[in-house]
């Protein structure tokens, strides 16, 4: 695939590599002269020197006949003004990567929308979620996955007792209608729901829906909470701000330590359930007084490598049953498992997964083939005009057996879409599908 890539810093640069090994064709627009020329010294893409928001600069760099354009500078504005010109000169997919929350905020204004963006994204954000992941991996709760820009939610929950709903069809448990049972695993084997298909005790199940739908839900099938767990953050930037706004809500106990007093705040002004404390977790002092002894997980994700491998070590040593660390730097691995240190995200690592589930064409613009395992993809399609699956209603249409539509975005409205709804050219599909079916569904979606 051709693809842009505007800004050579740190992540621009590192997705740039991994595209260019893996054989897509890869131009990189750099505004400072000694990186673009650095770049160009080391590695074997095309290279320009300019404005990743100039016009001129874009149509130099070829973005009329770009598969992907990825805005990767440390500017969010120009970012998300270069992705929206790419589209509009003839990118067929843009993606623009933003810090400010406020880009992302759907309650304020829809800026993904308006600029005619296919994705934003945040590092820390991402980052916090993979951090989040690995939380509740830990912990004995399931994974929560989010969709549709973070309006539905996919809940993976185990079966542990039996219930009025299991031994039934799903089609006779009168579900809610927002609410979509995505797939089974039974003894190991998954498969995609059907309305004929019985949940039984033991059976991983996943279900999507709105958080508040889904939670419903989960009380039919007389699923048992966890225990509480206490969480301590190091580090109340972005992403420490944002794993804490997706704990706090659960069933977590959560305390932010952060050194600077105006940011803490703001997240005790942002984060009602978070406690947070101003204090050093670089100092075994604060540690003793955060009470770390009696900590399920510590989480340092201060915007240091050593720091927050220093603080892990020293929560570690002092009790805290489990400890995570965000590193950058990939030459610390080594030392990290030597250090004990539990689980370790790599920002720039969860941003290139994210790049490359967009290296897609047609009508997918997002595949995740790694999140439920057993052969069953996620993906998220655009309706094409005149694509098959425009021509009748979902119960109409020629759909795999093995597969789910589970939500359609239109104009920025997310709906779980029942067998009489139609799709429309524009809309966005949340879709699950087993692997060897993937070439039937894409002739539906593909004109």
């Amino acid at each position: 695939m051709r693809v842009l890539v505007l800004g050579g810093g740190t992540v621009g640069l590192s997705i740039a590599e991994v595209l260019y090994q893996q054989k897509h064709h890869v131009t990189v627009v750099e505004s400072a002269p000694e990186v673009a020329e650095q770049i160009d010294a080391e590695m074997d893409v095309a290279v320009l020197l300019g404005s990743a928001s100039q016009s001129s600069v874009l149509f130099q760099a070829g973005v009329t006949s770009m598969d992907i354009c990825l805005a990767l500078t440390g500017n969010d504005e120009c970012n998300m003004v270069a992705a929206s010109m790419a589209k509009a000169m003839g990118t067929s997919r843009v993606a623009a990567r933003v810090y400010d929350q406020v880009f992302r905020d759907l309650s304020t204004f829809d800026y993904q929308n308006h600029f005619k963006i296919d994705r934003l994204l945040s590092i820390e954000h991402l980052t916090a979620m993979e951090l989040a992941r690995y939380v509740r991996g830990e912990t004995g709760a399931m994974t929560i996955e989010y969709f549709a820009r973070g309006q539905l939610e996919m809940q993976d929950v185990v079966i542990s007792r039996p219930s009025s709903a299991t031994g039934k069809k799903l089609m006779d448990l009168k579900l809610p209608s927002e609410v979509r049972i995505g797939s089974i695993n039974r003894n190991g084997n998954i498969s995609i729901a059907t309305a004929q298909d019985q949940i039984e005790v033991g059976d991983r199940i996943s279900i999507l829906g709105e958080r508040n739908d889904v939670e419903e839900v989960k009380k039919l099938f007389n699923t048992q909470p966890t225990r509480k767990q206490s969480v301590i953050i190091a580090g109340g930037g972005e992403t420490g701000y944002h794993l804490a706004q997706v704990l706090e809500s659960r069933r977590y106990s959560v305390t932010v330590m952060d050194t600077d007093k105006k940011r803490c705040d703001y997240l005790a002004s942002h984060l009602k359930k978070t406690t947070i404390v101003r204090s050093n977790a670089l100092r075994r002092i604060d540690l003793e007084e955060a009470r770390i002894e009696e900590t399920d997980i510590f989480v340092s994700c201060t915007g240091n490598d050593e720091d927050n491998i220093l603080a892990c070590v020293e929560a570690k040593e002092l009790g805290a049953k489990m400890t995570m660390a965000v590193v950058t730097r990939s030459d610390y691995a080594n030392i990290i498992t030597r250090l004990g240190i539990n689980e370790v995200v790599s920002p720039r690592s969860v941003m290139t997964r994210q790049v490359l589930g967009m290296m897609n064409s047609g009508p997918v613009i997002f595949r995740n083939p790694y999140l439920l395992g057993g052969g069953i993809e996620i993906l998220e399609l655009e309706v094409l005009k005149g694509a098959p699956v425009t021509k009748g209603t979902l119960r109409e249409i020629s759909l795999p057996t093995r597969s789910l539509i589970t939500a359609v975005i239109r104009e920025g409205f997310v709906q779980v879409p029942g067998a009489n709804h139609s799709l429309r050219e524009g809309d966005t599909v949340i879709a699950l599908i087993q692997t060897e079916s993937l070439p039937e569904l894409l002739r539906e979606f593909t004109p």
